[in-house]
């Protein structure tokens, strides 16, 4: 009885490669993929910055800004899966660890013990300002290799990156 390709793998011992093919030239999926990577990496660090932000809110505002920072937090996340699918989908690699994150993230940790509210809400403003000029950059790359899907997936997400900024501008700003 033949097998398939796959069982004969399987039965050496050997695994199939995990590369997912693609019409992009290799040197685009790699270019891809980096560019990718370091977005997810920045998208799980502001991520759990945010929550981390949510869970340490205080003060007078305490309940809007608690339930905005959730609401944030939660449309990062919702980031991550697309983004690492997408990078699948271009025959890269995906991050692999916390580890792994920490090696390429931007987004800077906050580790203190109290933040006032007001600077933790400047903080994420500015990360996630940053985050879109990360995004465009990418969108920038992607473009000149054609990978016309990921520059799609990359205009909604500067959308609502330029979203968040926009709330947290606007709820920390001083109107007296």
């Amino acid at each position: 009885m033949n097998q398939s390709p796959f069982r004969q793998n399987l039965a050496q011992g050997r695994r199939s490669p995990l590369i997912t093919p693609t019409d992009l030239r290799s040197n685009a999926s790699t270019d891809i993929a980096g560019g990718m990577n370091a977005i997810l990496a920045d998208v799980f660090a502001l991520y759990l910055k945010t929550k981390n932000f949510h869970w340490h809110m205080s003060g007078p505002h305490f309940r809007d800004y608690h339930l905005l920072l959730d609401e944030q937090s939660d449309a990062l996340y919702a980031m991550t899966d697309p983004i690492a699918e997408r990078i699948k989908k271009t025959g890269g690699s995906t991050l692999r660890s916390i580890g792994h994150i920490t090696r390429i993230q931007r987004v800077k940790d906050n580790d203190a013990e109290y933040v006032d509210p007001l600077d933790m809400l400047a903080e994420l403003r500015e990360d996630n300002q940053e985050l879109a000029a990360r995004l465009r950059e990418v969108h920038d790359m992607v473009d000149e290799h054609r990978d016309i899907a990921t520059a799609s997936l990359i205009e909604g997400w500067i959308d609502e990156t330029e979203r968040r900024t926009w709330f947290l501008f606007e709820s920390s700003r001083n109107v007296d």
